[in-house]
């Protein structure tokens, strides 16, 4: 009879048990990440009434529980709004190493940036992943480290303009653009080209020239550009000056200051006549196209310079120095000729004067405009207002942390004052054989175990490791209204066997008072 009174016990425990697991559940609703626990019972080991083997005989020795069981299906997701606040969406747990290096697993991910620049869970604990070199995640597992972290200068190798050239513009009429550029060290350059209207009488040539800050640059490998009827940018090509040829021993030297007015598509010679060299008066015939040249002469310390301009806009396109011997009559001749180059990227090149710091700019120096890449801008010559309608140029300064961000396979990217994303980190997950078997540690924490099995450790969305979803958390699983349903039976079966015990008891002391 006895043995009733010991079930019912057995009862009222498990069932005080079962409460314990529902209220943990329910007292975690609002915890992240938290895996809600359910109860699992069995009998207890039956005795047999008859002592034989049959198993028609057998009474019950009442009810143990054998396994709280951690329910690891994924809660549903809150949106926080930041940046390193993330969910996995799947299987999974994110690694946390603390202070002693011990390491941890867990499903809250309300992770953040502390003192130090570590990116790290509530606890403080340090959140694990890898670093990333040249695109790709290396090393071995290790604490996520942001701080100091900067985007190196990118020096502009490659710039690219879009614009339209006024078709009505007059002969030495000019449009200017300019853009910002960065040298090795990151530092800011004005990059200004100029547009000049030659005075062809084909409307369709453009010089070109191109400084940097307030420097010429040294070379450029077209001096200007062609356009077709249409006003489509066909070809461009480059002006050269032949040797001087003189009627007097005078030394005569010249330079081409702007190669770009030499639009003549074939040679052509021009001849420079001293008229009265005592007053400094000098004339030029030119070849058909320059019919506006002019030529104006000063004279300082016994040296003549004569300054040409090819459009008669008064601009100096050509510099004739000589130093005695001329006598009125006196003459000199030289070719310009104009060579036509297939529409290809132009080289800029610049190295000097040296830039601060020992920077340098382009790849040694040399800057590509490009203008047959794919990428490409068109200049156009239309009758409507020049006009710049677009820019580009590679490189920028550097800049340091602005903000962060995680994609659904963990890469942490950073975003940079300089207006670059850089990615820096990437979150590793790990995942158990039995996860069933983790314990759990408290904080939101488990720990590995036998039961468990090792951590095998990959990237999310990888091996069965689900993605993750960033500016959110995982909310608890707890399902509020299964608990109460539980709790429900779970008060019964208390009553219930609270009522066995009560009733053992009265029927004992029924048969205690048999003796009266």
């Amino acid at each position: 009879m006895g043995s009733a009174l010991w079930t019912g016990i057995s009862g009222l425990n498990a069932s005080s048990k079962e409460l314990d697991v529902i209220a943990n559940n329910l007292a975690n609703t609002n915890t992240v990440g938290f895996k809600a626990g359910t109860t699992y019972f069995a009998d207890v080991l039956s005795q047999s009434i008859s002592g034989g083997a049959s198993g028609t005989m057998q009474v019950g020795r009442g009810v143990s529980v054998t396994e709280i069981q951690t329910q690891f299906s994924t809660g549903s997701f809150e949106s926080t709004g930041v940046a390193t606040d993330v969910a996995i969406d799947g299987d999974g747990f994110f690694i946390v190493n603390d202070a002693d290096d011990a390491s941890y697993y867990t499903r809250a991910g309300a992770f953040r940036l502390n003192n130090e620049g570590l990116l790290v869970d509530t606890n403080g604990y340090m959140v694990q992943g890898k670093v990333i070199v040249n695109g790709t995640p290396s090393g071995a597992l290790d604490d996520i480290a942001l701080a100091d972290v900067q985007s190196e200068p990118q020096v502009t190798s490659t710039f690219s303009i879009g614009a339209n050239l006024n078709s009505d513009t007059a002969a030495g009429g000019q449009y200017n653009t300019s853009q910002t550029i960065y040298d090795s060290l990151g530092s800011e350059h004005t990059l200004n080209t100029t547009f000049t209207k030659t005075g062809a009488s084909t409307s369709g040539y453009w010089g070109v020239e191109c400084s940097l800050d307030s420097s010429p640059v040294n070379s450029i490998t077209a001096n200007g550009f062609v356009f077709n009827a249409d006003g489509t940018c066909t070809g461009l090509y480059t002006g050269t000056m032949g040797a001087i040829t003189e009627s007097a021993a005078g030394g005569m030297t010249g330079v081409l200051n702007r190669p770009g007015m030499v639009y003549q598509t074939t040679t052509g010679q021009m001849l420079l006549t001293c008229t009265d060299y005592s007053a400094n008066s000098w004339t030029v015939t030119t070849p058909a196209g320059y019919t506006n040249a002019t030529a104006t002469a000063t004279t300082a310390a016994g040296v003549t310079t004569v300054k040409i301009s090819l459009d008669g806009t008064g601009t100096t396109d050509i510099t004739l120095t000589t130093s005695g011997g001329w006598a009125d009559g006196d003459t000199a001749s030289f070719n310009l000729t104009n060579t036509p180059i297939a529409l290809t990227d132009i080289t800029v090149n610049y190295t000097t004067p040296a830039l601060s710091g020992g920077a340098t700019i382009g790849n040694g120096g040399a800057i590509e405009w490009n203008l047959a890449g794919d990428d490409h801008l068109d200049i156009t010559q239309y009758a409507s207002a020049s006009v710049v309608r677009s820019l580009s140029a590679d490189g920028y300064s550097s800049g340091s942390l602005k903000s962060l961000s995680i994609d659904s396979n963990g890469i942490i990217s950073g975003f940079f004052t300089n207006g670059q994303t850089t990615e820096l980190a990437q979150l590793m997950l790990a995942k158990f054989t039995s996860p069933w078997g983790l314990q759990k540690m408290g904080d939101n924490l488990f720990g590995e175990t036998i039961s468990s099995g090792e951590a095998v450790i990959n990237y999310a969305g990888e091996g069965g490791i689900g993605s993750l979803t960033s500016n959110s958390l995982e909310m608890s699983n707890t399902d509020i209204a299964t608990e109460f349903i539980k709790m429900i039976t779970a008060q019964k079966a208390y009553q219930a066997n609270a009522k066995v015990v009560t009733t053992e008891n009265d029927m004992m002391q029924v048969l205690m008072n048999i003796k009266q």
